[in-house]
């Protein structure tokens, strides 16, 4: 009988959960489910190099704590034993999105990479309403802030030089506040709390091929039960990824301690939308200073991505930071700022 290598083993592998979650797919694609996920929150990108790349990441291996809000495999990856990154989003009508993940190598990578990731929302304070009989047609009856929190474990590790295999398992909640739903018999208001939690799983896969710096990777984020607000059953933005990334200058004779030109291709199929290209690019000048570009396509409002990131080392201290730019046509446009630490 033929004996099947490891990495043969594992591109099975990778084949039969592609074709798996496809299929998944499939099914949904028959109820013509669209537009009907929840916790939208749980798709935000987090990170600013990310962003600028058009949030064509799953086959980067950097390693860094990052990684977990796009493929945890490439967690496995680290370099440093310990690494954090911390981020902030100014999003369109006044959104906070802040996001942090800690990551920790101990016995230099023997027992893998853990993780620990934190994404909270505040939507700020919005106008509460009702209808009435007055003029207006509706009364204001106050304001509530909705909210939205994820905090994930994280682990990931490298089986061989070649492959490595990464998961979060994240508690997730999210507040849309108190529905006035009556008056009582005084004519107080009686309200219901809008507040749902659950657990949800992600998964990666990454694969070094060998063919120079060619990386092929897969992931899946957000698997998770049905919830239910009121009569409304919705599910959470399952997607499902496969991309590839090279250095392009390993086609130059280009010093490489001094250029780097990172090419990255993502195809996405998300629950909720059609499949989607996602497609971005990062030239790095004396592993220092990096100019990024990314797009995605099929959107709607969102355009271009620019970037801009800064890494230096310190001793045993590594600090990035990065910047990020997006369009978003008829909305405000988005900013988003990252700092990354490892040591």
């Amino acid at each position: 009988m033929k004996k099947f290598s490891l990495p043969t083993m594992f591109t099975l592998t990778l084949v039969i959960v592609g074709l798996m979650v496809s299929s998944a797919f499939s099914q949904e694609d028959e109820q013509e489910k669209r537009a009907q996920t929840g916790m939208k929150f749980l798709s935000f990108s987090v990170d600013a190099r990310a962003a600028a790349l058009g949030n064509a990441m799953t086959a980067d291996d950097q390693g860094s704590a990052a990684s977990m809000f796009y493929n945890p495999a490439s967690m496995a990856r680290l370099n440093s034993t310990v690494g954090v990154v911390l981020g902030m989003t100014q999003w369109i009508a006044d959104i906070n999105y802040n996001a942090a993940g800690v990551t920790f190598r101990p016995s230099g990578g023997l027992y893998g990479v853990f993780g620990l990731s934190l994404l909270s929302v505040d939507y700020g304070d919005i106008t509460e309403t009702i209808r009435s009989d007055v003029e207006a047609g509706y009364e204001d009856v106050g304001t509530f802030s909705p909210s939205a929190l994820a905090i994930g474990v994280g682990y990931a590790h490298a089986l061989t030089d070649q492959f490595s295999v990464g998961g979060n398992v994240k508690y997730v909640k999210e507040d849309l506040g108190k529905s006035v739903m009556r008056f009582d018999d005084n004519d107080n208001l009686e309200r219901e709390d809008n507040i749902q939690s659950t657990v949800a799983f992600d998964f990666g896969v990454l694969y070094h091929t060998g063919f120079r710096s060619l990386n092929f990777a897969m992931s899946a984020r957000n698997f998770s039960r049905d919830l239910t607000y009121a009569e409304e059953t919705f599910e959470l933005p399952l997607s499902f990824r496969i991309g590839i990334g090279m250095d392009l200058i390993d086609f130059t004779g280009m010093d490489r301690d001094m250029h780097s030109f990172l090419l990255s291709i993502d195809t996405e199929r998300p629950r909720d939308f059609d499949e989607m290209i996602r497609v971005g690019g990062e030239y790095l000048f004396m592993n220092t200073l990096a100019v990024r570009g990314g797009y995605a396509f099929p959107t709607d409002e969102q355009g271009i991505n620019f970037g801009v990131g800064v890494q230096r080392g310190f001793g045993n201290l590594g600090l990035h930071i990065d910047y990020a730019y997006t369009q978003f046509g008829v909305f405000d446009n988005v900013n988003r700022v990252a700092l990354q630490l490892s040591f």
